[in-house]
């Protein structure tokens, strides 16, 4: 038996994420797996990435051959990680942060919306006072020169 350590897919639809695991090769890539070592988040800023190294280096030690893609992301971990990839987990305190940064950018986003929306409805109201003003004068023009061609007759 063959073993081979590899991304197994997780997630929805285009939002994907990865576990790190270790499969028999014959296995297919969602299938059956013998041990989880850690996972991989692609789409978050930047990338996460959660191994535990020891049981990689038991498993390669064991015969276990990486696939191309994990042996990237393992070296990198060792390195600690670079500008793509951040190492380890989110503390509570990094995961509140994010959130109140996202809720200051929505409701920033929503007062702009607002006050675009005033300053559209402020303009439409003078649009309509200028168009009644011409509508008003356009009346009033016909009966002024009936009243004018009156005198000189």
């Amino acid at each position: 038996m063959a073993v081979r350590i590899r991304l197994r897919r997780m997630g929805r639809k285009k939002l994907a994420h990865y576990r790190i695991v270790v499969a028999d090769s014959a296995s297919p890539r969602d299938g059956r797996f013998v041990e989880t070592l850690g996972y991989y988040k692609p789409l978050s800023d930047p990338a996460r990435l959660v191994v535990d190294l020891e049981r990689v280096d038991h498993w390669i030690g064991q015969g276990a051959q990486p696939s191309d893609t994990v042996k990237s992301l393992l070296n990198k971990a060792r390195r600690g990680g670079d500008a793509t990839i951040a190492l380890g987990e989110l503390s509570p305190e990094e995961i509140k942060e994010l959130k109140e940064k996202r809720l200051e950018g929505r409701r920033k986003s929503e007062a702009a919306a607002r006050e675009a929306a005033a300053e559209a409805e402020a303009a439409a109201e003078v649009a309509a006072a200028a168009a009644a003003e011409v509508e008003a004068a356009e009346e009033e023009t016909p009966e002024a020169e009936a009243a004018e061609e009156e005198k000189a007759e």
